[in-house]
């Protein structure tokens, strides 16, 4: 049938929902090496055993076999873009049915907090109008930094929020309202992972680097980082897409080195273990944080479609001179542009290879400004270990950390290369990657 997905790739999609479909599968598994613990029940389930990387944790493998990421690129070379289009509605659809008591769609199919819409600024007379057509006002949030009075509104009892949405906006038509998007750290929902969270002191001197995410695991690669962590869903708990990204930036053990590992860190996870939050409301609380601490640049590897509230946290940020760099995302070129890489002045990151060819998954989005690898290395597992990665959510940080060292995009500019595809300016950082074989890793 026209537009439907090969069957390794149905296979595939229904192997990695079973298990998670997390980002910490999706795209930091692919050495062959790791292993998840007792994961049941859908994309939320906790991971009793934890993710492994060489040796680390003790769980099975239980319900599937995951095809090794690392080795997905030669696949989908020979896979249609809409293909990829096809498996990023499933897994969406997946997340939303496996979270329904807190997630729902909109008309697109687009994950978002159930019985939620935001009003930003609005006035007494907005709130009154709302509350008299049966909308009941939930709670009300400050950014701190930004400015921002969000108020959270459930809609009238038996009616979708999707739905709801505009009849507020035709009660008031100045105000601003939006669905509380769900955003996943680019490919896949997140899912916990055992065991300690690193961080949550003082981050130090020095250049300060901003990461939302998910949390941030204990390694040795971050024995002499300068890492703060907070939570803006929860306490922070560790994630391997988190723990991998960060790791890239200022992670250094042995043979393994980040980009810069003299530099402070400030993680925000947006997610607290689990795949059902990572909400626009979250990003933007995470975003004051960041600006509160005066942040040079932040690392953004989440994505979504677009929304009135992030765009204010972009704004809002880019206001304060702080530096947003975004992945693409890696649903191939026929999904749609995604957010918040797709903004106005956010620095839009895509992948590349060893041999400097662009990912063929990666997405396509409103504007492109650099490529960076994206493939043939390896991040971080929390607890220790390695275990390759792939995707424009690991180039984004090289472009980071770098950006952070030489303080300004002209100078970063300046030291990107020609590669092959569509990579924006060119390939900046391309030795930062470490080679698995550097690390044992297989």
């Amino acid at each position: 049938m026209p537009g439907t997905a090969p069957r390794w790739i149905r296979r595939w999609a229904i192997a990695t929902t079973i298990i998670l479909a997390s980002p910490a599968m999706a795209q930091l598994l692919g050495g062959g090496g790791g292993r998840i613990g007792n994961a049941v029940g859908g994309l939320t389930s906790g991971l009793a055993g934890g993710l492994t990387g060489q040796g680390v944790g003790n769980g099975p493998l239980t319900r599937a076999i995951v095809t090794p990421l690392d080795n997905l690129g030669g696949m989908l070379s020979s896979t249609a873009p809409g293909d990829l289009l096809s498996l990023r509605r499933e897994r969406l659809r997946a997340l939303v049915q496996d979270n329904r008591r807190v997630l729902d769609a909109d008309d697109a199919g687009a994950p978002i907090r159930r019985d939620e819409i935001v009003g930003l600024g609005l006035t007494p007379e907005a709130l009154a109008k709302a509350k008299s057509a049966g909308f009941t006002l939930a709670r009300t949030e400050t950014v701190d930094n930004f400015g921002l009075t969000l108020s959270v509104l459930a809609p009238p009892k038996g009616k979708a929020a999707r739905k709801a949405i505009e009849a507020l906006r035709r009660l008031d038509p100045a105000g601003s309202y939006t669905l509380d998007y769900v955003y996943e750290p680019a490919r896949a929902p997140l899912a916990p992972i055992a065991g300690p969270a690193v961080g949550g002191g003082d981050a130090g001197a020095g250049v300060a680097i901003g990461l939302i995410d998910g949390g941030i695991g204990n390694h040795p690669a971050f024995a002499n980082a300068h890492i703060e962590q907070r939570g803006f869903a929860g306490d922070p708990k560790p994630s391997g897409h988190g723990t991998a990204v960060a790791s890239l930036m200022v992670g250094d053990v042995g043979a393994f080195h980040g980009v810069l590992p003299g530099a402070s860190l400030l993680a925000a996870d947006v997610y607290g273990g689990s795949a059902s939050n990572g909400s626009a409301v979250a990003i933007v609380r995470a975003m004051g944080w960041l600006a509160e601490r005066r942040v040079r640049v932040v690392n953004i590897s989440l994505v979504g479609p677009p929304n009135p509230l992030l765009e204010a946290g972009i704004k809002a940020l880019q206001a304060k001179g702080i530096l947003v760099v975004a992945a693409v995302g890696n649903d191939g070129p026929a999904a749609p542009p995604q957010y918040p890489a797709s903004y106005p002045g956010v620095i839009a990151v895509t992948g590349v290879d060893a041999k400097g060819q662009a990912l063929i998954e990666a997405g396509k989005p409103l504007h492109l400004d650099f490529a960076a690898p994206g493939a043939d290395m390896v991040g971080a597992v929390p607890g220790g270990g390695w275990e390759r990665v792939r995707g424009t959510s690991f180039a984004a940080p090289l472009v980071t950390a770098s950006l952070a060292r030489l303080g300004s995009v002209d100078r970063l500019a300046a030291t990107a290369r020609p590669g092959r595809g569509r990579i924006g300016r060119g390939i900046v950082c391309g030795d930062c990657g470490t080679a698995p074989q550097k690390v044992g890793a297989k």
